[in-house]
């Protein structure tokens, strides 16, 4: 199935397993996957050594208008700390642990859109991204 004809739901979900996959592979462990509550939705929670990382997945087709990570503004900012905030009172657990936010953006190349792989795109991780 061709990138471009995708829904944006589909081509979100492939960009987050891609970060996903990423992610493992620098050492994070998946504590949870598309955490949502009223204050809004947490693509990834991981935990990273004894810190829990809240990863906000951005994906773009082409950087005509911005790159993906451009597209987190102050707004978006505080609804994933909202949301990590209710996370975090609904699992005790991790009361502890050091937090951070990180961004993954996504772009993919123009010219293998139609195999969804992690080699044909650009991956950028920005570690500790924003502070409450």
């Amino acid at each position: 199935m061709a990138f471009l004809s995708l829904t944006t739901k589909q081509s979100g979900d492939h960009a987050e397993a891609i970060a996903k996959q990423f992610l493992e592979r620098q050492k994070l462990q998946v504590v949870e996957q598309n955490y949502r509550c009223r204050q809004g939705e947490i693509d990834l929670v991981m935990k990273h050594k004894h810190c829990l990382v809240f990863v906000e997945v951005r994906c773009r087709k082409n950087s005509r208008f911005g790159s993906a990570i451009e597209t987190i503004d102050t707004r978006k900012q505080r609804k994933l700390i909202r949301a990590a905030l209710h996370f975090l009172s609904k699992n005790k657990g991790f009361a502890n642990y050091s937090c951070r936010f990180d961004v993954i953006g996504i772009e993919y190349d123009q010219a293998q859109q139609s195999r969804l792989a992690q080699d044909n795109c650009h991956i950028e991780w920005i570690q500790d991204a924003f502070q409450q």
